[in-house]
């Protein structure tokens, strides 16, 4: 058997998985390397198919870079597990354009919910906006309504697909196209990386993708309607999101290791375009 056999997706490697995890950072270099060589989008979906054994999942947040990346697996007919993590608090115009994306495409998105439980025992002890008392009781509402949803629904996966791009913010200048995540053990893969604002409004444009009508309202990042604002003239285009906070490392914690982490400036770990 060989490491990459002996490799079991979406399962933290033991103290003894050295070797497994070397070979996840040589994959995932072999595929940014390859995917830095391709141009299209639909190209660059076939070479992680084509790369990527077992499942390979696509969290979309709905947002317009996700949208670009759902368009080009529905050209491609790509076998990508796409999924969406609704949080009970999205705007209706994010729901609409679910709506509107399965029309278009001919799918369903499968949605992955919260566990109820633990959303009650957040509002239990911090109140329905308990989030606006302090970063940490905020990162709690994310961890629950985000962060443990994803983590399994990413369980057993080979690989993991994002709409992040180096231009959205300062934490995320060096994403790459592809890095192993030793947290989850897989391939994180981030097909738009080096897309310009321009050229995706472009793609948006040319193939008529269906996107949030939010984005033309001073929305350029959604997340959940009390934590999302419209940014202002001259500010960061997620200066809307937890406004209420220091501007530095703001995420929600699906793209860092934990959520100790989550006040850091993003480096190349666990995107979805939260």
């Amino acid at each position: 058997m060989t490491s990459r056999d002996a490799l079991v997706p979406g399962q933290p490697p033991t103290a003894g998985d050295s070797s497994m995890a070397h070979d996840g950072h040589a994959r995932a270099n072999q595929l940014d390397a390859k995917l830095a060589r391709l141009h299209s989008l639909e190209d660059r979906i076939r070479a992680i198919r084509a790369a990527i054994s077992g499942r390979i999942a696509f969290s979309s947040s709905l947002g317009i870079e996700d949208q670009a990346v759902t368009h080009a697996i529905a050209e491609t007919k790509a076998d990508i597990d796409l999924f969406t993590l609704d949080t009970g608090r999205h705007f209706p115009e994010t729901l609409d354009t679910l709506f509107e994306t399965e029309g278009r495409y001919g799918f369903k998105v499968r949605v992955v919910f919260p566990d109820a439980r633990d959303v009650e025992d957040l509002v239990a002890s911090d109140g329905i906006y308990g989030f606006r008392y302090s970063v940490d009781a905020r990162k709690a509402c994310c961890d629950v309504r985000k962060v443990r949803p994803l983590n399994k629904a990413l369980a057993g996966a080979s690989a993991w697909i994002t709409g992040l791009r180096r231009e959205q913010s300062v934490g995320r200048a060096d994403v790459p196209f592809a890095s192993y995540d030793p947290h989850l053990n897989l391939i994180k893969v981030n097909p738009i990386a080096d897309w310009s604002l321009a050229f995706l409004e472009d793609y948006i444009s040319t193939h008529k993708v269906p996107i949030n009508a939010l984005h033309a309202k001073g929305f350029p990042s959604i997340g959940c309607q009390p934590c999302t604002r419209a940014v202002l003239p001259g500010e960061d285009i997620r200066a809307g999101r937890w406004w209420w906070e220091n501007e530095n490392g703001k995420e929600c914690g699906l793209h860092t290791h934990d959520q100790s982490e989550a006040d850091a400036p993003l480096v190349t770990t666990t995107g979805h375009a939260a």
